[in-house]
């Protein structure tokens, strides 16, 4: 990498909102988890490895910084499929296959498209919130506030 890739990715990342920089973590262990079931299926064990260790600290990371305050139930339930996901991470190392990365993979594709649209929900309803109206169907109303979707920041 050179230097202006280095400076433009550290000024995306410091620019970045929280939602952002979870949503660019998501895309980074996907990423890794497709490098590595490259690395597998090209017989490249030192690199396999590499790829998901990188997957799982970024796992690691979205358990660890839980917030059981918001809403339990969602934090428990997040925290058991990652606990999940890690232990799938670790199958396919020790057995160097790629069935356990392809799940792994596709249920963090699967999260990363649930938090952005709660994302996107959340943008939505705070900006009816400012205006102080809601559109709903072709009435418009007053907005009423969501319950916050703030669990893995």
């Amino acid at each position: 990498m050179n230097g202006y890739t280095n400076q433009y990715l550290v000024n995306t990342v410091n620019s970045a909102s929280p939602e952002q920089l979870m949503l660019m973590l998501y895309d980074g262990a996907i990423r890794f988890l497709g490098m590595g079931i490259q690395a597998i299926d090209n017989k490249m064990i030192d690199k396999r490895s590499y790829y998901i260790n990188k997957a799982s600290a970024i796992i690691s990371e979205f358990a660890a910084t839980l917030d059981h305050t918001q809403d339990a139930g969602l934090a428990e339930n997040l925290d058991a499929l990652y606990c999940y996901m890690l232990g799938r991470l670790q199958d396919a190392n020790l057995s160097n296959d790629t069935e356990p990365l392809n799940e792994v993979k596709t249920m963090l594709s699967d999260l990363r498209t649930t938090w952005a649209q709660a994302i996107d929900l959340n943008k939505q309803d705070s900006k009816a919130i400012k205006t102080g109206y809601a559109a709903v169907g072709s009435d418009v109303q007053p907005a009423a506030p969501r319950k916050s979707f703030a669990v893995a920041m």
